[in-house]
């Protein structure tokens, strides 16, 4: 079998389990989100979904959607599209939702829809994705993006960097997204159903244990930090 025929096997065999799993999943979790939305209904301005146009697979664009967390004018205000930690836009419930990342659960519709798979590059604004280097744009759009992925791994305290930046826009554009490109285009040349649950795995893990470098050990071969990302994982110093 060549390597090309086993890629293209692939997408159906991910596509199926996408299917599974999200349906399992709003299945499962509808008597947590039926709460949230009844409270979301309730506080802040009153809005439940909030839908933000994404790159998706092929270069194209799509609606995805997330609880909102934030005031309904946020993209206009402060930063944008760019989010930092302790955002005076984020609304106090918005807050518990982002911490524990149940505001991207509406994306199990997305993923339901054909959207998004369940793993893969995460869908960036076209602001956002602009950022990334012209061969990292190229690599990205060949897959589906997803509710979680390398990217999601490895960057679990972005808005903390951001907020620790003197210039947030330029260490951004500059430091952040040119990594994390580097990072979705090592995805994008090793996907694989293995790469798929092992990433599904981790991603609950980094949730329970946020300061764990469990990902750098499973991934020897994964794009090292640049110098000025190196502080937020003490982990790597003196491995390499």
């Amino acid at each position: 079998m060549s390597f090309g025929y086993y890629r293209k096997a692939i997408d159906p065999m991910q596509r199926l389990f996408d299917l599974i799993f999200s349906t399992l999943a709003l299945l499962v979790l509808s008597p947590l989100l039926i709460p949230v939305l009844i409270i979301l209904r309730l506080t802040g301005e009153g809005e439940i979904f909030f839908r933000q146009q994404r790159v998706g697979q092929g270069g194209g664009t799509f609606g995805l959607l997330k609880f909102a967390t934030m005031l309904k004018n946020s993209p206009n205000l402060g930063t944008g599209t760019v989010t930092l930690k302790d955002d005076p836009r984020v609304l106090p419930f918005g807050k518990f939702l982002r911490r524990t990342k149940l505001n991207e659960l509406p994306q199990l519709l997305n993923i339901w829809k054909g959207d998004m798979s369940v793993i893969g590059p995460r869908p960036q604004t076209q602001r956002c994705f602009d950022a990334f280097p012209a061969r990292s744009q190229a690599e990205i759009v060949r897959v589906r993006p997803g509710l979680s992925g390398v990217g999601s791994v490895v960057f679990r305290d972005e808005e903390q960097m951001m907020h620790d930046a003197a210039d947030a826009a330029r260490f951004y554009d500059e430091v952040i997204m040119p990594y994390k490109g580097v990072l979705e285009e090592w995805y994008v040349a090793r996907r694989g159903l293995g790469l798929y649950f092992l990433l599904i795995f981790l991603t609950v893990w980094v949730i329970l244990f946020p300061a764990s470098g469990l990902f750098w050990r499973l991934f020897p071969d994964l794009p090292r930090p640049p110098a000025e990302l190196m502080p937020y994982f003490p982990g790597l110093a003196g491995r390499d």
